[in-house]
């Protein structure tokens, strides 16, 4: 792994692994011991990777595992909005590895990246309390392989014909996460980033169920809020606005616009 030239201008340093139990819990750690950042930490292999609500990850050779350690990136406030950040990072890299796959990479609320309306990449946003606030971002790219059963249908970059190593990726995304970072500003160029975000979304007027722990919403996805709340309009003709949930498209079995790679089954990768 080498981290992009202009990244390395910046002081951004890189501690690449071969295998770790997660990149999210090895950042963290090194942020307990002192660790300042901006450090990415990456692995050819994790054997405790997570998702979100502690969901296991598969995480075998050949896809990218990596961990950008932030201190003090924001006022605590604003922390969240790097799941938008890192997404459009994460999306940019994509199309810029493989540029004709642009019309084909989408975002779905509020941080994964789909290929042919299925996930291939997930983000992990997990912080270590105290002053300074220290962040890890944690990004799953899917190179190689994906899994084949779960809830919500998976893809490759091989599978949707394009080779992209996880090292090529990596320092591509290196760089569009600094770029991505100097937009946001520590939360004061959000606008920018929530539009950027917005161009790049799907599921947009379309009705969606929200799980949220237990609980399940459906209704039709109305916007995507200042704050970057998902809004959604419930069939009662009120409105849900919610922080954290996980969004499963209702139509997607029978939309004719979805490919066939959307109707293959997947598990969800790590948000």
């Amino acid at each position: 792994m080498q981290l992009h030239a202009a990244a390395i201008r910046t002081g951004v340093r890189l501690e690449a692994c071969d295998t770790v139990g997660s990149t999210n819990a090895m950042a963290l750690a090194r942020a307990r011991a002192g660790e300042r950042g901006p450090l990415w930490i990456t692995a050819r292999r994790q054997t405790a990777g997570r998702g979100r609500r502690g969901r296991a990850w598969v995480s075998e050779p050949g896809n990218l595992y990596a961990t950008l350690l932030l201190t003090d990136p924001s006022p605590a406030e604003r922390a969240a909005e790097l799941s938008f950040v890192a997404a459009l990072a994460t999306h940019d890299a994509i199309v810029e590895a493989a540029p004709t796959l642009r019309p084909r990479v989408a975002l779905k609320w509020p941080n994964d990246v789909l290929i042919d309306g299925a996930k291939s990449a997930g983000i992990l946003i997990e912080g270590e309390s105290g002053r300074p606030l220290a962040v890890a971002i944690g990004i799953g790219v899917n190179c190689a392989h994906h899994p084949s059963d779960g809830a919500f249908p998976a893809t490759n970059l091989a599978a949707a014909g394009f080779v992209v190593g996880p090292a090529q990726l990596f320092r591509v995304l290196s760089r569009t996460m600094l770029v991505r970072l100097t937009q946001w500003g520590r939360g004061s160029g959000f606008p920018a980033i929530r539009a950027d975000w917005l161009e790049r979304a799907t599921g947009l007027g379309r009705d969606i169920r929200v799980v949220i722990g237990e609980r399940d919403l459906e209704g039709r996805f109305d916007r995507f809020d200042e704050a970057g709340h998902l809004v959604i309009g419930l069939h009662d003709g009120t409105t849900a606005t919610i922080a954290a949930g996980d969004v499963f498209p209702l139509d997607a079995m029978s939309d004719p616009d979805l490919p066939p790679a959307a109707l293959a089954p997947g598990m969800a990768k790590p948000e």
